[in-house]
Parts: C-alpha cells; sequence; structure tokens
C-alpha cells in the first residue's frame, strides 16, 4: 500500500506551486465540471456493474475489440488485479524493471508472488515514475519477444516524446498486457479512472476477478466525456514538453545536484550532499512549494527527489529557491 508519496499536500500549510505530483496542476477542468454537474444526478442510481459501455467507446477509438477493454477503478486497481489473477493463473515468480512505482512490488507481493530477476514475467513502467526515462514502441516489442509475459504500465504514455506501444500492437503480440490511466492524461486523480488493455485470452481471466461496481458512475461519465472530447489535461503536449526540458537544463545547472535526462514531464533529481526529505521541508515551510521526496522509491537513497514541471513562472520560483539554499 502507497505509503510516502507525491500530492501529500494535506501534511502542509500554504503551499502554493505543488512539484511533487506528475499530474499537471493547471489543467482546465471547467468543462468537464461542468458536464458532471449536468449529470450528478445519476448518483441516486447504481453504475453498471463493469462499465462496459466505456470499454466499447474506448476499443472503438483505439481499434481492438472491446472485449480486449477493462476499465479500472485508476490504474492502481488495474495493477493488483493483474497480480492477483497471475497468481491465480500460477505465475508464481515474477520480476519487475526497478527503480519504479512501488505498486508493482506491493501488489505481486499481496498476492503471493516472489520476485525474481530470472523469472520471464516481467512488469515494466514507460514512461518510468520516477526516473522519466522510455523505450520506443520497437524495443518494447523486441523485449515482449523474448518474454512469456510483460505487463506495460502506460499511465504516462501521453506526455512523452517517444512513441508508445499501441493497443493493436499489445492486443496482437498477445504476451502484453497494458495499463493506462486517465488519472494523469486529464488531471483527475480524485475520480480514479483507469484501464487494461490485452489479448482476449488475458482478458478473459482478468474478469474472473472483477469487482462490481468498482467504477463510480460520475467516473464512468467522465470518461464518456474524454474520449467524446479528446479531453486532455495539457493543449500543447509539445509545448510542455519543452519547458520540462528547460526546467531540467536549469536545475542541472545549480551546484550540488544533478538531475537524470527525462523523456516525459517529471525529473528525478540528486543532491550531492543533505537529504530530499530536508529539502522538501525547507522548500514546503519556506517557500510554500512541494517537491517528491523519492528517497522511498526501491533502489533509491535519502538524495533522491522528483519534481514535475508546471509553469514556466513556478518552475522559475522553484530553481531561485533550490539554488538558494543549496549555494547559500
Amino acid at each position: 500500500m502507497i505509503t510516502g508519496h507525491g500530492d501529500d499536500i494535506h501534511e502542509y500549510e500554504g503551499i502554493r506551486m505543488n512539484f511533487s505530483s506528475n499530474v499537471y496542476a493547471h489543467a482546465d477542468l471547467q468543462p468537464l465540471l461542468d458536464h458532471l454537474r449536468s449529470r450528478v444526478g445519476l448518483i441516486a442510481n447504481y453504475p453498471e456493474p463493469e462499465p462496459l459501455s466505456l470499454e466499447r467507446k474506448l476499443a472503438e477509438k483505439m481499434g481492438v475489440a472491446a472485449e480486449c477493454v477493462i476499465v479500472t477503478n485508476g490504474a492502481t486497481d488495474a495493477i493488483y488485479l493483474i497480480a492477483e489473477t497471475l497468481s491465480r493463473k500460477g505465475f508464481g515468480l515474477q520480476r519487475i524493471v526497478k527503480p519504479t512505482f512501488a505498486e508493482y512490488e506491493d501488489a505481486c507481493l499481496q498476492a503471493g508472488i516472489r520476485l525474481d530477476d530470472s523469472a520471464d514475467v516481467v512488469w515494466i513502467c514507460n514512461p518510468n515514475n520516477p526516473t522519466g526515462s522510455a523505450l520506443e514502441s520497437s524495443e518494447l516489442k523486441r523485449m515482449a519477444a523474448g518474454e512469456r509475459l510483460m505487463v506495460v504500465d502506460q499511465s504516462y504514455g501521453w506526455c512523452s516524446d517517444v512513441e508508445e506501444l499501441s493497443a493493436k500492437d499489445a492486443v496482437g503480440l498477445g504476451n502484453v498486457i497494458q495499463i493506462h490511466s486517465m488519472t494523469k492524461s486529464c488531471a483527475i486523480p480524485g475520480l480514479r479512472l483507469g484501464y487494461i488493455v490485452a489479448a482476449r485470452e488475458w482478458t478473459v481471466e482478468l474478469r474472473k476477478w472483477l469487482r462490481p461496481w468498482t467504477v463510480n458512475v460520475l467516473a464512468i461519465e467522465a470518461g464518456h466525456y474524454i474520449v467524446d472530447n479528446g479531453f486532455c489535461a495539457v493543449k500543447n503536449v509539445e509545448a510542455y514538453l519543452e519547458e520540462t526540458q528547460r526546467l531540467r537544463r536549469k536545475l542541472n545547472e545549480i551546484e550540488g545536484m544533478s538531475v537524470d535526462p527525462t523523456r516525459t514531464n517529471f525529473m528525478l533529481c540528486r543532491l550531492h550532499h543533505g537529504t530530499a526529505a530536508e529539502l522538501k521541508h525547507r522548500l514546503a515551510t519556506e517557500y510554500g512549494m512541494l517537491i517528491r521526496d523519492a528517497s522511498n522509491f526501491n533502489g533509491l537513497t535519502p538524495q533522491h527527489f522528483r519534481v514535475a514541471a508546471q509553469s514556466r513562472e513556478e518552475n522559475d520560483a522553484l530553481v531561485r529557491a533550490i539554488c538558494f539554499e543549496l549555494t547559500s
């Protein structure tokens, strides 16, 4: 279970700039909110036990059969469903490409799965959280050819300069289970909305362990609106990625820290001295800025932290604050 995560804004008072979450903080949600207000009366009735209407719509958009799509209560719900299903099918030995999102390991361990680097079932986040690294679709296809099964979390695929593995590719390969997140792409973490894409042989097994009514009626309505209107948190992804790279260059120029290359909207940073927890506390209490202490990612150190790009003005303010804290 997640402990110590981004967007822990409830722990502090006076946060004005939030770099800790990989969700873009300045999305214009008003059109979506207006739509949901007009449909709020739906909460008086049960939602679909399984959101088949949204699954059909997503499948049509991606060019795959509806039976190859499973809508979930966020990407994390998908992760736990996949782990439980694989365990029940006898896939008791798996591996995870690290450092990465801790929920893969937690879900596997909860399902009784053992982790081993020699296993032929692999979990990979692409682009990867928290490093920002990413593999091209051609490389993922080559990897899949050598694996019995590959689970690929593409929650950040919408915001990257690499070509992501398509839903058609995942279904066609037959041994790939994809995870997607509308939470990230549409900046709606409170609604919880994600989906799985895989060949029918896998979705049939996954559906055996679905709980009814896991996706609430407003989340389903939001999903329909998002697909129908092409809604996305960032209107110009290319410009946003350019700003992300500018922020990375500026942070990398600060004496006393280094920043890894990134192919998405967030980046992994490392202090040469001190700890990320100390820097996080100072930025939060003195500047009203929140960053993600990344020391609890398996394989990282107390010096690691993660930031996600926001507006140009906020990014510049973050650079100034960190520069002052590290060089004064």
